[in-house]
């Protein structure tokens, strides 16, 4: 039987995803998005699961699509759109919409769509080891799921535009210098550093933190007055959450908050 390729840890609070197919370095096959997409719908169905950390098995992150898995046969013209529409889009949807703060752990190589994967999460720690790769010009395709439009807001027109059309490797050092991750660990330390983040995010006020995302998401696409209106009316909603009452009681009472992540 072969083994799943996806695994799914459920911890106090929180959830650990690890891509699974680490002799492909983790590479998207079908049966990968398919058990992907339901581990992401089912941590969202999950009110107890308040953080979720995304990894890799093995050496590597991800290394993208599985170029054997019938992406390309030779002699016939394939519909890549079709592939996109049907498994990558959706799971970039999918993670972004999540309410809760989503840990990206970055294990060697994140290539092509694997990179972008990355890119998609809220906070991104990567071992020094690691190196971020948009790979698609390389095979003579564009950056996909979610590429040109994560890398420009992060890294600003210029670099995005260098790394999508010569395909450089970035190092996990040098993507921490040009704000494309948070923060790079050595690699012996990463899944307990990573462990411990989304240990604490699990405590934290979940649903002013999606909010946060929420409005962070929307920004660049926001005038000043629409962003001011939109922390009012976000500000309005978090002020009447149970978790507003406990941070200022807890607070005043100079103890640690205890946060049920319900608004």
């Amino acid at each position: 039987m072969d083994k799943e390729p996806i695994q799914v840890e459920v911890g106090d609070g929180f959830r650990v995803i690890t891509l699974n197919r680490p002799e492909s370095l983790n590479s998207f096959n079908q049966a990968m998005h398919t058990a992907l997409a339901k581990a992401l719908t089912d941590a969202a169905a999950d009110a107890s699961c308040r953080a979720l950390l995304l990894t890799g098995a093995g050496r590597g992150f991800c290394a993208g699509q599985d170029l054997a898995d019938g992406v390309f046969t030779p002699g016939q013209t394939p519909d890549l759109s079709q592939a996109i529409e049907t498994n990558y889009n959706p799971l970039i949807r999918k993670l972004k919409q999540l309410q809760m703060p989503v840990v990206c752990a970055v294990n060697g190589v994140a290539a092509g769509a694997g990179a972008n994967l990355a890119l998609a999460c809220d906070i991104v720690l990567a071992a020094r080891s690691a190196k971020f790769i948009q790979a698609f010009s390389k095979i003579a395709l564009v950056p996909d799921s979610g590429g040109t439009w994560f890398l420009p807001r992060l890294v600003g027109n210029a670099r995005a535009r260098a790394l999508t059309l010569l395909g450089d490797a970035v190092s996990a050092e040098q993507a921490e210098a040009w704000g494309m991750i948070w923060k790079v660990v050595d690699d012996a330390s990463l899944m307990t550093d990573a462990r411990k983040l989304v240990e604490h995010l699990a405590k934290q006020p979940t649903g002013a933190l999606a909010l946060i995302k929420r409005a962070l998401d929307v920004a660049g696409q926001n005038t000043l007055d629409q962003q001011l209106d939109l922390e009012r009316d976000l500000q309005g909603q978090a002020g009447r959450g149970p978790d507003f009452a406990e941070g200022v009681t807890a607070f005043m009472e100079k103890r640690p908050a205890r946060f049920t992540g319900r608004m």
